[in-house]
């Protein structure tokens, strides 16, 4: 019986060592591949404050909400893009983003991320597209493809509003689920307490201006996202690996300390069993 659970008990120290081996180098591709993601964020970060700064210009000197349709709410369903993970093992990383987001029954999905196609296609949701099923692979082309789609889509009224749902990177430890309204355009409180510009003039109109900025605005606001969750499915994941190599460090030890002593009894035992033997 002890040799049977000394086999037994070998043989869990073996599939867990064997696992820690995997969860182990998951964090060191994740911790590798972070920093260069943190570099990333910050190229995408200026690009999209320049945009955003341009769009609340003209919209500051002009009252495009009667002219331009980017800037004139009405009704109608939305549009949601959701940038989630493109595999698991990342915590609560997707779940976390899923529930921060509650669209209503007819709104568009636009995934981005291949967890974020399966869960809204699993739950019944209008796709705008499943061609961006990869996070990490989003470049910056692809992101200006992504605003024409969506400028387009609007432009032909397909829906009425448009926000993107992402997890923003803080730092290493806290990643935070984010939502920003994109279309329409509307100036905020913040905006408003802003100093106010000197007029300008636009040629050849504000509208045409802004119609022309938007994809790029879009796009901009796509790629800052993509980077920010692709450096917190790291971060998420890292953590998350960094966990399981504890829990699993720590599972050993037990094992090799259950180990050792029914190998000690089993000692005892033949031990006992040898003195008997020569007593007799």
């Amino acid at each position: 019986m002890a040799a049977d659970s000394m086999k037994a008990i070998k043989s869990r120290i073996k599939s867990v060592e064997s696992t820690m081996q995997i969860t182990k180098a998951m964090e060191l591709v994740a911790t590798s591949k972070l920093r260069r993601a943190k570099e990333r964020i910050e190229r995408s970060r200026p690009f999209f404050e320049v945009l955003r700064k341009a769009i609340l210009a003209i919209s500051e000197d002009t009252d495009l909400a009667r002219f331009s349709p980017y800037c004139a709410p009405r009704e109608g369903r939305a549009c949601h893009i959701v940038i989630a993970g493109d595999r698991g093992l990342a915590g609560g990383y997707n779940n976390n983003l899923f529930r921060s987001l509650n669209p209503d029954d007819g709104d568009l999905i636009f995934p981005i991320g291949k967890k974020c196609v399966e869960y809204y296609e699993h739950h019944g949701f209008e796709l705008f597209t499943k061609a961006y099923s990869v996070v990490e692979d989003v470049s910056v082309s692809e992101c200006a493809h992504i605003g024409a789609q969506i400028a387009k889509a609007f432009d032909a009224k397909r829906f009425a509003r448009l926000d993107i749902a992402y997890t923003s990177y803080i730092n290493v430890l806290t990643q935070q689920p984010v939502i920003i309204d994109v279309l329409p355009i509307v100036r905020t409180e913040e905006d408003e307490e802003k100093e106010k510009r000197a007029l300008t003039v636009y040629e050849p109109s504000p509208e045409e201006a802004i119609a022309n900025l938007v994809p790029r605005y879009i796009s901009g606001i796509v790629y800052c996202a993509v980077s920010e969750s692709f450096a917190s499915e790291l971060s998420a994941r890292r953590t998350a690996m960094e966990a399981a190599n504890k829990n699993a460090g720590e599972m050993i030890d037990e094992l090799s300390l259950r180990y050792n002593r029914a190998r000690q009894a089993a000692i005892t035992q033949e031990i006992t069993e040898i003195v008997a033997g020569a007593e007799a």
